[in-house]
């Protein structure tokens, strides 16, 4: 479905736009002409809005960053130690599973891009207020996120892409990796 942004165009709106193109037809797609024509405008016009296709897929990946920090926040308020850890790790999953292009379009380092450093740090604090239950902090916290997003990662990206092709249930194998990375945390 194609709506029209014309008369209420705006940076967010642009942004809208370009999530739309990337849903549909991948991160590849997004370009400035498709944004234009899907809001109606001339591309030229999209440039009081954006600077470049550069900064666009910037907003789009900050974008995706504070909607996942959101979700992932409302997933485990009120949760704690190995419960908030598979509910962390079966909405990531859940996340990229429902939106595997616009996850695709998120950088692989935000914290070290300081256009969106501060949405990756948010979702980076995510992670690390489920692992301070384990009393992990400093070094020993980031090394930990790092194995339980390369584990959520690998697994959900592999699905979303039709990797896993054997009969056997996903939910099954998924459930088993959850409790192998639970185990494998500091008591």
């Amino acid at each position: 479905m194609v709506r029209s942004y014309r008369a209420g165009l705006s940076t967010a709106a642009v942004v809208e736009a370009a999530l739309a193109i990337i849903d549909e037809q991948g991160p590849a797609a997004l370009t400035l002409a498709a944004v234009a024509q899907r809001t109606g405008v001339a591309a030229p016009s999209l440039y009081k809005h954006v600077g470049s296709l550069a900064e666009l897929r910037t907003l789009v990946g900050a974008r995706v960053l504070e909607e996942m920090t959101e979700r992932f926040t409302r997933a485990v308020i009120g949760r704690s130690g190995d419960d908030a850890v598979e509910v962390l790790m079966r909405d990531y999953r859940a996340y990229v599973t429902a939106h595997p292009a616009r996850y695709a379009a998120t950088p692989a380092d935000p914290l070290h891009d300081p256009r969106i450093a501060e949405a990756g740090q948010r979702l980076l604090e995510v992670f690390l207020a489920v692992l301070r239950g384990y009393g992990l902090t400093d070094s020993d916290a980031i090394h930990t996120t790092r194995c339980v997003r390369a584990v959520v990662h690998g697994f959900a990206s592999i699905e979303a892409s039709g990797g896993f092709g054997l009969p056997e249930d996903l939910d099954e194998t998924y459930a088993r990796l959850i409790r192998m990375t639970i185990a494998g945390l500091p008591r």
